[in-house]
């Protein structure tokens, strides 16, 4: 069987680091590319504005000798803006004011040969006649007259008698490469010949500096990427040891050691997700303990039956039809006592677990259905003492089952013929079910323990019970986000389910007991 192909796992640092390093590198990538581009046109712009100025040049130093020539002046217009090779331009000869003292366009391209001087990755030439005559008296890049080509394009482009811009790729450099040129015409008035002053500039090498400066750029911004991942990878391990810790401490819980918790750091989202943690480990532990606690706890009250029932079962004698019915009766009066206790333990779940569905419940009408159903309880006289008119959010099933367990407790341990009252009484934001009895009261050591599971009070009045009933009345108050209430003395005790209402119900004072305040019911069923 071919294995399974399992896939290599990253860690949530190492894949929060590499999201910042590609969203780093593309941001850095892009703005590279776009400066880039945007410097290549400005210095393409530049070249422009570089020929142009060679040109305003060249007409500086004739407008500076005795005379002046013309340079085109007409058709470069008031911005001095060329026109392309093939566009149309105005006679360059036309706006002349002064008569000229140059006797030759030669005379005129030597002086500008002269004075005008090419700069970097540039080169001139003085054509008359459409033939190279003049060049600069200096070292150039390159030099125009070795492309014939280019020279004949840029007569035949002055012959129309304006200042021409023009691209072309010239075979005067090393290689093949553009080169971006301006034609000027020189015509002398009466003078038969015709001159042109042409300069043009090497484009990819302007343009290469541009370029080397972002290889600059790029090894910055790989130095740049590598230095935020190493810093990202220091910052994002420290806000995430939380939850490394987490996952640690995780591993080392067990479901028998919850003890485990994880210190908070820091008050970010992190902070708060380790609080939760540690909140869901509290109540994991409670549950856990409260399993571990219930299981005990049923094992040792089953224990007790089973013996009893185990036990008579060795000694029957099966030919003795009065005794086998006497085993029979005790082994089905134990099993209906643990199925009590079964049911009891099913019940104390469902309401710990908060299981109930509430309903608006009007007080004064549950206190009296259940007034009712207790008057069947014991010998004992009733008495409804109290109620409030108020309407509750409760669930009515579970409040009448725990009132009524509160009653039977009540009514246990109470002697025989003794009055229990029984009654509600309103507060502010809450309302309580109550029920007080004339019975012994409850021992100071005993009043925590009866809400414990299995727990009784040593009343000396030998009341048997499985030890749930309070604890199933705990667990309803709870899951209405209410309380049990407890008062006790030697002459009796009262109980009470305290559930809170709403803050628009009625909230009248506590009804009068005529029976001493600590009264309260007492021991479970």
């Amino acid at each position: 069987m071919p294995r399974a192909l399992t896939l290599p796992t990253f860690t949530v640092r190492a894949r929060i680091l590499a999201d910042i390093l590609v969203i780093t590198t593309v941001g850095m990538t892009f703005a590279g590319i776009s400066a880039y581009f945007v410097q290549r046109d400005r210095v393409i712009e530049g070249i422009d504005q570089e020929l142009l100025a060679a040109v305003e040049s060249a007409r500086a130093v004739l407008a500076t000798a005795p005379a002046a020539a013309s340079i085109d002046e007409a058709a470069e217009g008031a911005a001095g803006a060329p026109t392309e090779p093939g566009g149309d331009g105005a006679d360059t000869s036309a706006g002349a004011p002064e008569p000229p003292v140059y006797d030759s366009a030669t005379e005129a391209l030597r002086a500008i040969m002269t004075f005008v001087i090419p700069g970097r990755h540039e080169s001139s030439i003085a054509l008359v006649d459409g033939a190279p005559r003049w060049a600069p008296p200096v070292e150039q890049s390159f030099s125009l007259a070795d492309d014939p080509a280019l020279l004949e394009r840029a007569w035949q482009e002055a012959l129309g008698g304006t200042v021409v811009l023009g691209t072309a790729n010239s075979t005067a450099l090393d290689d093949v490469r553009a080169v971006r040129y301006v034609v000027a015409p020189v015509e002398i008035a009466d003078s038969p010949e015709l001159g042109a002053y042409v300069t043009a500039i090497d484009v990819q090498r302007e343009v290469d500096q541009v370029g080397g400066a972002f290889v600059t750029y790029a090894w910055l911004s790989a130095l740049t990427i590598v230095l935020i991942g190493l810093v990202g990878w220091f910052v994002s391990g420290r806000l995430l040891s939380p939850l490394r810790e987490l996952r640690l401490a995780a591993e080392r819980i067990t479901d028998r050691d919850t003890s485990e918790r994880i210190p908070v750091r820091s008050r970010d989202d992190l902070g708060a997700l380790t609080t939760t943690v540690n909140a869901m480990l509290d109540r994991l532990d409670g549950a856990l303990t409260a399993q571990r606690q219930l299981l005990d706890d049923v094992r040792h009250e089953l224990k007790t039956p089973i013996t009893i029932v185990r036990g008579h079962l060795e000694l029957l004698d099966a030919g003795r039809p009065d005794e086998v019915r006497a085993v029979r009766d005790l082994a089905l009066d134990e099993l209906d006592r643990m199925a009590d206790l079964v049911s009891d333990i099913d019940d104390l779940a469902r309401n710990e677990r908060g299981m109930l569905v509430t309903e608006p419940t009007d007080v004064a009408d549950l206190t009296a259905a259940v007034f009712g159903k207790v008057q069947a309880i014991g010998d004992h006289e009733w008495v409804l003492d109290g109620a409030v008119d108020a309407v509750a959010s409760v669930s009515p099933s579970r409040i009448t089952q725990a009132w009524l367990q509160l009653a039977d407790n009540a009514a246990k341990c109470s002697p025989a013929g003794s009055t229990i009252r029984i009654g509600a009484s309103g507060y502010q934001g809450a309302v309580e079910f109550w029920v007080a009895d004339e019975g012994p009261g409850i021992p100071e050591e005993s009043r925590e323990r009866i809400f414990e599971r299995f727990g009784r009070a040593d009343t000396g009045r030998g009341v048997a019970g499985s030890g749930l009933g309070l604890p199933i009345v705990a667990a309803i108050a709870r899951a209405h986000g209410g309380h049990v209430s407890l008062q006790t003395s030697p002459a009796g005790s009262r109980f009470g389910i305290v559930v809170p209402v709403a803050p628009q119900a009625p909230a009248p004072p506590p009804a009068a007991d005529p029976a001493p305040a600590d009264r309260t019911n007492q021991e479970v069923r």
